[in-house]
């Protein structure tokens, strides 16, 4: 069975592309680049053209993931499995792989609404080596594991589990969490090193952000520091404090971005285990005052 290998970028719209471009580049670290497109504007992390592409609109809010296949072989495959599945897909036209900076995309929505693109061949840029939008003690964790993860929002997690293996990946339950009078179970999907690449809850509506947050880790753990420092200085909102997560034992803390959903900063995860076991709580967690989670 053919699998996607990474979470290559994300698409965004943005209502206020300025502020996000202050924020992507002052307080999360990555470089804002620009091809001249009025509408667009992209985030590098390492040597790819982008890992985020910024698209001013007022959607604030998740446009599409990019997940990768090997190259065209696997690509080709993937549209047989698919079909298999009884998953519709549209194969992108030359103009629309050139747009996202890939040699061919596929293009499909899962059960959630939310737009997938699958590809191949990433433009890479060797020449341009990745340079930071401030000062950084390290770089960003990537490489096989992609850009990092994403929470999204789904509205039946069991047909969310079916699409995303029919896509190769594999996980299930890795939490279960009293929240508000009932027990949540956050579904995880990964598809390499990473703990999960793509998670999500069921929530049982379509109302609400489609993205809960995205995930990036830096090498370096004074990065993570640096980043919490420039964050309370800001007095941006921080969503969930310093802490540990139990399942991917990633050292990290949660703020707000410009269009309202989070961002996760961390550091220090382990590889995915690929058996399965549950937890209750995060190993430790700093709540701001007043979370619920910060009086267990």
């Amino acid at each position: 069975m053919v699998q996607v290998t990474e979470l290559g970028y994300i698409g965004i719209e943005v209502s206020d592309p300025e502020q996000w471009k202050s924020f992507a580049a002052e307080v999360v670290g990555m470089e804002v680049a620009d091809d001249g497109e009025p509408d667009r504007c992209y985030l590098r992390m390492d040597y790819w053209h982008h890992r985020i592409v910024m698209h001013a609109g007022g959607g604030d809010d998740l446009l599409y993931l990019g997940l990768r296949v090997a190259g065209g072989e696997e690509f080709r495959e993937m549209q047989r499995q698919l079909a298999d599945a009884g998953v519709q897909f549209r194969i992108g036209s030359d103009e629309e792989a050139a747009e996202r900076h890939v040699l061919e995309v596929m293009k499909l929505t899962d059960p959630g609404g939310n737009p997938v693109e699958i590809f191949h061949g990433p433009e890479l840029q060797a020449n341009k080596p990745f340079h930071p939008g401030r000062r950084m003690h390290g770089r960003f964790k990537t490489g096989s594991g992609g850009l990092g993860h994403c929470i999204i929002r789904q509205t039946d997690a069991n047909a969310a589990y079916r699409f995303y293996t029919a896509l190769g990946m594999r996980g299930g339950t890795e939490y279960r969490m009293q929240m508000g009078g009932r027990v949540a179970q956050p579904v995880f999907m990964h598809c390499n090193e990473r703990d999960h690449t793509v998670a999500f809850f069921d929530i049982g509506s379509g109302r609400g952000p489609r993205l809960n947050h995205i995930m990036v880790e830096v090498e370096n753990f004074d990065d993570l520091g640096l980043t919490h420092e420039i964050v309370s200085e800001r007095k941006i909102p921080i969503v969930m404090g310093l802490g540990k997560h139990s399942n991917d034992q990633m050292y990290s803390f949660y703020f707000r971005n410009p269009s309202g959903w989070a961002i996760e900063y961390g550091w220090g995860g382990r590889p995915a285990t690929h058996q399965s076991e549950y937890y209750t709580k995060d190993m430790y967690r700093q709540m701001p005052p007043g979370a619920p989670e910060s009086k267990r």
